[in-house]
C-alpha cells in the first residue's frame, strides 16, 4: 500500500467528516508511517473536544490493513482504561510495559527496562502531559529513580521498526514541580533524543462538541492559558444543560442525585488540596453513604504511595505493582489491628481499573487517610521502619535486620485515601459522568497559567455534567 493509499483508507475508517486540524494529522500519519528515517516520533497535542481520541481509533484499525502492530499506553491505570475503552484496543500502563520486575539483593524491589521485542509496531501514548523526565522505577543498579520518559523513548526505538506517538493536551497540568511537560515539548524532545520528530496541533473543536458547557468553558481557558493568563477567568454556564453553578448548601442534594443515576464510581469530587479532600470524603461516607465505621466494605480508596509488596505472580500479570492513583474497592474486611502505634485493617481488595485481575488480600494502614499530606509524613515511616525493625534484632546483620523489615507485612500496609474526593493532580487522566470541582480559596494574586491549567484540567473530567461549587461571583463576571 501507498502513503496516498492509506491516507484514502484513513479517510473511509474516520466515522466523521474531518476538520482541517484532524485532515492535516491524518495526512502527517500518513507520512509517519510510511517515512524510511530513523527513530520516528509525532508528537499530536490537541486541546479537549478537538477529537484526538477518535483520531487514534482510526489509525489503529487503519494500520492493522497494512499489517503494522499498534500498542496503546498511558502513565496511570485510570488513564489506560479510558484508552482502552475509546479505542476499543488493551491499552497498558506504561510502567507495566516497558519495566519487569526483579528482587534484589536483601529482598529490595527493583526494575530494570525490559527488551522491546516489536517489529512494524506504532507505539500511541495518551496523557503524555503527565510523563516527566523522572517518575521511572527503582534501578536495580542503583537504586536510583529512573528517567521514565527516557526510557519509554530508548524501549520503543530498540525494536525493530518501532514508531511512537505521543498525545496529549499542553493547557493541562504538567508533573508536579515542573512548569512544562517533556514530552509534549518538541524543542525538548528533538535536542534531548536522535529521532525523527515532528508536530500536530488540534485546536478546532468539533462541530458535534460546540452545544456543550464542559467543552465552550475549557476551550476559553485554555485560550485565556494562551493569550490571558494573568487576567481574571470568565466562566459561562448561560443554558448549557451540563454545566451547572452551585452553592454549598446545594451540594448534599446534587451530590446524592449524582449517586443515585452514577453510582459512586461515576461521581468525582475534586478540590484544591488534600486537607479539603478529607473534609469532603468524610461528608460523603457520614451523610450520603451513612457509614459511620472509619472503614467498611463497599469503600472506595485511592492508593498515595506505590506498592511492591501485595500482587502476586498471577496479579502481576496485569499490573507490575499497586500504582500510586489506583483506585480499589474494599469487598470484605477481615480484621483490624494496632501495632507500632499505627491503625490496620486486613482486606480483600479490588482494583477497578484492572477489572480482570482477581481480588486481593492486602493489609492497609489505616491513618494515612487522615493526614493531611499525600501520603504518611517521612518522619513517621522512618520511626516505623525503626519499630518494625526492632522486632527483627535478633537476626543480627543490618542486611538481614533490613530485609525482614522489607518483607514485613505491617511496614508494607497501603497507603491509602477515600476516592470519594481527590486532588486535581490525583484527577489526571481520569474521566467521570458527574464531576464537582470545588473552588477552593482562591484570589486575583494567584491567578495565572498554574492556576488556569488547574481549572481547565478538573473541567475537563467531566464527561456529561460539571459542578462548579462554591466559585465565586467574579468567576461570572459579577
Amino acid at each position: 500500500m501507498s502513503e496516498q493509499s492509506f491516507y484514502n483508507n484513513l479517510l473511509k475508517l474516520f466515522p466523521y467528516s474531518p476538520t482541517a486540524d484532524q485532515d492535516r494529522l491524518l495526512k502527517a500519519v500518513s507520512r509517519f508511517t510510511f517515512s524510511q528515517k530513523p527513530n520516528c516520533l509525532l508528537l499530536v497535542r490537541g486541546y479537549a473536544g478537538t477529537g484526538k481520541t477518535t483520531v487514534v481509533g482510526a489509525i489503529t484499525k487503519a494500520l492493522a490493513d497494512i499489517k503494522y502492530k499498534s500498542v496503546l499506553l498511558a502513565p496511570t491505570g485510570r488513564a489506560a482504561k479510558v484508552m482502552g475503552n475509546y479505542s476499543n484496543h488493551l491499552a497498558l500502563t506504561i510502567h507495566k510495559k516497558i519495566y519487569r520486575k526483579k528482587t534484589g539483593k536483601g529482598g529490595m524491589v527493583s526494575f530494570e527496562k525490559a527488551p522491546n521485542l516489536h517489529t512494524n509496531t506504532v507505539f500511541f501514548v495518551d496523557e503524555a502531559s503527565m510523563i516527566s523526565s523522572s517518575g521511572g522505577l527503582a534501578d536495580g543498579s542503583s537504586l536510583n529513580y529512573r528517567d521514565l520518559l527516557d526510557d519509554l523513548i530508548n524501549y520503543v526505538f530498540s525494536g525493530k521498526n518501532c514508531r511512537l506517538i505521543l498525545i496529549g493536551d499542553t493547557a493541562q497540568l504538567p508533573p508536579v514541580g515542573i512548569d512544562e511537560s517533556p514530552a509534549l515539548s518538541l524543542e525538548y524532545l528533538k535536542n534531548s533524543y536522535s529521532i525523527t520528530a515532528a508536530q500536530i496541533e488540534l485546536t478546532q473543536v468539533l462541530r458535534q462538541a460546540q452545544d456543550s458547557g464542559i467543552l465552550a468553558n475549557a476551550t476559553y481557558l485554555r485560550d485565556a492559558i494562551r493569550d490571558n493568563p494573568d487576567e481574571f477567568p470568565t466562566l459561562t454556564v448561560g443554558d448549557f444543560p451540563d454545566i451547572v453553578r452551585l452553592s454549598g448548601d446545594e451540594l448534599e442534594e446534587e451530590l446524592q442525585d449524582a449517586y443515585n443515576q452514577h453510582g459512586d464510581r461515576g461521581t468525582m469530587v475534586i478540590t484544591r488540596s488534600n486537607k479539603r479532600a478529607n473534609l469532603f470524603n468524610q461528608q460523603i461516607r457520614n451523610r450520603l453513604l451513612w457509614r459511620e465505621e472509619d472503614l467498611t466494605a463497599g469503600d472506595l480508596l485511592m492508593v498515595v504511595k506505590n506498592n511492591y509488596f501485595w500482587l502476586d505472580d498471577e496479579q502481576s500479570k496485569m499490573a507490575n505493582f499497586i500504582a500510586n492513583g489506583d483506585i480499589a474497592e474494599i469487598k470484605k474486611i477481615l480484621k483490624f489491628e494496632e501495632l507500632y502505634d499505627f491503625q490496620f485493617a486486613e482486606v480483600e481488595i479490588e482494583l477497578i481499573d484492572y477489572p480482570d485481575m482477581p481480588a486481593l488480600e492486602a493489609k492497609i494502614l489505616i491513618d494515612t487517610i487522615s493526614a493531611e499530606g499525600a501520603h504518611m509524613p517521612t518522619d513517621r515511616m522512618k520511626a516505623f521502619y525503626h519499630d518494625v525493625a526492632a522486632d527483627y534484632v535478633e537476626l543480627g546483620s543490618r542486611e538481614k535486620i533490613h530485609k525482614a523489615v522489607m518483607d514485613d507485612p505491617f511496614y508494607n500496609a497501603l497507603q491509602v485515601k477515600f476516592s470519594y474526593a481527590i486532588t486535581c493532580h490525583k484527577a489526571q487522566g481520569g474521566q467521570w459522568p458527574v464531576v464537582f470541582v470545588d473552588q477552593g480559596y482562591v484570589n486575583e494574586e494567584m491567578m495565572g497559567t498554574e492556576y488556569l491549567r488547574w481549572l481547565y484540567t478538573a473541567v475537563t473530567r467531566a464527561s456529561e455534567k460539571l459542578y462548579l461549587l462554591n466559585f465565586d461571583k467574579a468567576f461570572f463576571g459579577e
